[in-house]
């Protein structure tokens, strides 16, 4: 199993990303830790107790997150997800609260306790894990890697240049790319790529509750492209479990924190200025027609999931 710390802002890709990873045997999810990004932190921690209690997970703890970036204002996506972040379904109610622990306090004993070093995903802002780096350094060893849902080298969603997630606090970005820790960044150059059709999304309604829930929520996705909707935090998810699909490069990644490219994530392609230094390994293309096959294999796993209890 892969021990995993996640971090989130569902958000409706989230929780689509959320749900295959409570189900999956292959993933041990050690702690969730929400943040401000789709929707107020307040409701992102709702959303991931809604989905801990719709797969019986509730005994994953769960912790509140920051409710704003390190330095700039904070600004929703409540546009494409929804008031609420995960619309679309009626969950059940959620018989649980977080912790008393905030997120990053709760991740720096999470790591303090593990025996072999964890991964951190992240599908939000990098707002908690800056604070992490910035608070426990002595840590950092514990962690195997960052694998983020954000960036992108052909272009953004929030401006011309700049994902959403980058975007929404640039300067946590920074301090993460900067932090040594070895980075996988899934951003727009494949998410984009890795997109559902609306016919598989409406077939996939049928497919017992876990199946009507997400189609559900997908159909509320504000986030459209020609011939269906990308589901970009589900990315991360897929490439720990199939990273055969994925083609990566490495590179020397910086971050634009400030100015009209605000959010922008430049590789040094050229070597012009890295001097031969690598930060992360960046996803450049997607194997799509394993990805759509992958994603629909995963439905009657949740549901058989939900059926024996767990």
């Amino acid at each position: 199993m892969i021990p995993i710390i996640l971090d989130m802002d569902p958000g409706i890709d989230d929780a689509v990303a959320l749900s295959i990873a409570l189900s999956n045997p292959s993933i041990d999810i050690k702690l969730l830790t929400s943040v401000a990004g789709n929707v107020s932190v307040d409701k992102t921690t709702n959303n991931l107790l809604k989905l801990t209690t719709f797969f019986h997970q509730t005994q994953i703890p769960v912790a509140k997150g920051a409710s704003a970036p390190l330095k700039k204002d904070f600004s929703d996506a409540a546009y494409i997800h929804g008031e609420s972040g995960m619309p679309g379904y009626d969950f059940p109610q959620v018989t649980k609260e977080a912790i008393k622990l905030d997120a990053v306090t709760a991740m720096a004993e999470e790591l303090e306790a593990a025996i072999v070093p964890m991964t951190i995903v992240a599908t939000g802002s990098y707002t908690n894990i800056a604070m992490l780096i910035q608070k426990y350094p002595s840590l950092l060893h514990k962690i195997e890697k960052f694998v983020l849902m954000g960036g992108s080298l052909s272009g953004g969603n929030v401006s011309s240049v700049a994902e959403f997630n980058v975007f929404t606090d640039p300067d946590a970005a920074d301090i993460v790319f900067k932090s040594g820790v070895p980075i996988v960044m899934i951003g727009l150059d494949v998410t984009l790529k890795a997109l559902l059709p609306f016919e598989t999304i409406d077939a996939i309604g049928s497919q017992g509750e876990a199946g009507e829930m997400l189609q559900k929520v997908m159909t509320a996705y504000g986030d459209t492209a020609e011939g269906g909707k990308p589901m970009h935090d589900v990315n991360t998810i897929c490439y720990l479990l199939n990273p055969e699909f994925y083609t990566v490069k490495d590179y020397w990644i910086d971050i634009i924190v400030s100015g009209p490219a605000a959010g922008a994530t430049i590789a040094d392609t050229q070597n012009r200025w890295s001097e031969g230094r690598l930060n992360a390994q960046v996803a450049v293309d997607i194997d799509t027609t394993a990805f759509e096959k992958w994603f629909v294999e995963q439905v009657p796993k949740m549901n058989q999931y939900r059926k024996e209890g767990n």
